[in-house]
């Protein structure tokens, strides 16, 4: 075929997540539907991610599906056996900083920005933010750049404010007057009080090296040509209006993991959606549901991050089993802080969960949500976790432990009425109390709060949905990039 009449290149996005779980969970799905709208994606992962995802998910065989797609890697500069959990989460910015960064500026200009025979140069770079070395770059060498910050907006929205927050001296949270209500957050003056702050508020003094990178990098926000949130306009429509007025080029397009469902289902050659999970899952939990009655099981899952103290576990195990509900529990293998739990576990915590309880080490928290036997969930309230419970519409109880989910948990108890929040205690009298509440007093309430926001999710996901006509707009103005 003469050359000249060769059909023009697609434009090839450049998706580049942090080197976290729900981070990578998030971009993944992204990049499957960028590559059903016919885009060519470079998926750049860290090392760490890579292996994770090759050792326990079928990732690559269900990308290989799509010939424009391709997995990049690149170290994070962490040692292998670094937990990147917990207390030492922070510890990976520093070193994506210093190691990472450099890493990837070599390497966007070895590969002439990654072009190939089959594609061309990048046309977009979609990455967090923060750190911001790749919107550097982008802005350096004159390529778009779309930011996708994968927590909620709410989220989000405190965190652009937190100049305003540090001038009403109602940040850094000292401890005292944690109740107070915050007047410096546009739209949430009326229930977020300080203590529903993202963590990294909750510092002693303005100077904080992780309050300092989360303020300076989110308010470059409106640098980049456009702003993707996973989150649905019916969910989070007065906040994502207070970000339009910053970031007007705004494309809600979630809940992800539902609009990707949606989209694959639509289409005869695809037959699922894959895990993109780091810990091998243990489906044996979802044939246990199977022989639980209808909405008679309490999930509990604290993500992939959270660490627990021995104190902590035995406040919850305490809480479930003498709940007097059923309950699956999701135990990391990392999550409990020192090495010889299972030796101190009394008597009537193991035969109460022999009785009515199910533990595994990590979960198909899609699948386990979606189960009719599944009535509540017990959650670290990370953004992912949540848009998963409210698709499936299963009430929650949270209990944050980092960033977003302080104030996630505002959000589901006070703003979209969907559970409790149990933020800043760990009490098993208050938990059993909790869970009874949930699964028992106030069920048909919940129930029905969360019967329509799951309604709501899959609707801006269906044809003509919200979040299906933005995801639409977003690849045409990919698209209109190369025009």
């Amino acid at each position: 075929m003469d050359h000249q009449s060769a059909a023009p290149l697609p434009p090839h996005v450049l998706v580049f997540p942090l080197p976290f779980q729900g981070h990578v969970n998030s971009m993944l799905k992204l990049a499957d539907l960028l590559c059903l709208g016919n885009l060519h994606v470079t998926m750049l992962v860290s090392e760490y991610s890579h292996s994770r995802l090759l050792r326990h998910t079928r990732v690559h065989s269900h990308f290989a599906r799509y010939p424009g797609f391709c997995f990049r890697t690149i170290p994070d500069g962490l040692p292998e056996d670094h937990p990147r959990a917990g207390e030492r989460i922070m510890e990976v910015f520093p070193s994506l900083v210093s190691v990472t960064g450099p890493l990837f500026r070599e390497m966007m200009i070895d590969t002439d920005c990654l072009a190939t025979q089959t594609r061309r140069p990048v046309t977009c770079i979609i990455t967090e933010g923060v750190p911001s070395f790749a919107g550097d770059f982008a802005i350096e060498r004159g390529i778009p750049l779309i930011y996708f910050r994968t927590a909620s907006a709410c989220s989000f929205w405190a965190y652009f404010c937190i100049p305003e927050l540090t001038e009403a001296d109602e940040i850094p949270l000292k401890g005292n007057g944690m109740d107070l209500l915050v007047k410096s957050v546009p739209g949430m003056e009326d229930f977020l009080r300080r203590r529903d702050l993202p963590s990294f508020c909750r510092v002693d003094e303005v100077n904080n090296e992780s309050l300092q990178l989360i303020k300076i990098e989110t308010r470059k926000t409106p640098r980049a040509h456009a702003l993707i949130k996973n989150t649905f306009d019916e969910l989070e429509g007065p906040v994502l209006s207070q970000i339009r007025a910053h970031c007007p080029n705004l494309f809600s397009i979630g809940p992800l993991h539902a609009h990707l469902k949606a989209k694959l289902a639509a289409d005869p050659k695809f037959s699922s959606t894959h895990s993109s999970s780091f810990w091998e899952e243990d489906r044996s939990c979802v044939t246990w549901l199977d022989s639980q009655q209808s909405k008679s099981v309490v999930y509990v899952s604290f993500g992939s991050i959270t660490i627990v103290t021995k104190d902590q576990l035995m406040e919850f195990w305490y809480g479930l089993v003498n709940c007097g509900h059923r309950f699956l529990w999701v135990m990391r293998p990392d999550c409990v802080v020192g090495k010889d739990v299972e030796t101190q576990i009394p008597v009537e915590l193991v035969e109460g969960t022999r009785e009515r309880g199910y533990m595994v080490d990590w979960a198909p928290q899609e699948d386990v949500l979606a189960h009719p036997a599944v009535g509540g969930f017990l959650t670290h309230s990370g953004w992912n976790s949540i848009l998963e419970s409210i698709v499936s519409g299963v009430p929650m109880i949270c209990w944050p432990y980092f960033a977003d989910q302080m104030i996630n948990s505002r959000f589901v108890s006070e703003v979209w009425k969907l559970g409790f929040d149990m933020k800043d205690t760990c009490d098993r009298v208050i938990i059993e109390k909790m869970i009874r509440d949930l699964m028992d007093v106030k069920k048909d309430e919940f129930q029905e709060r969360a019967n329509l926001m799951a309604k709501l999710a899959k609707r801006a996901v269906s044809e003509g949905g919200s979040s299906y006509c933005n995801l639409d707009r977003l690849i045409k103005y990919i698209k209109s990039m190369i025009e």
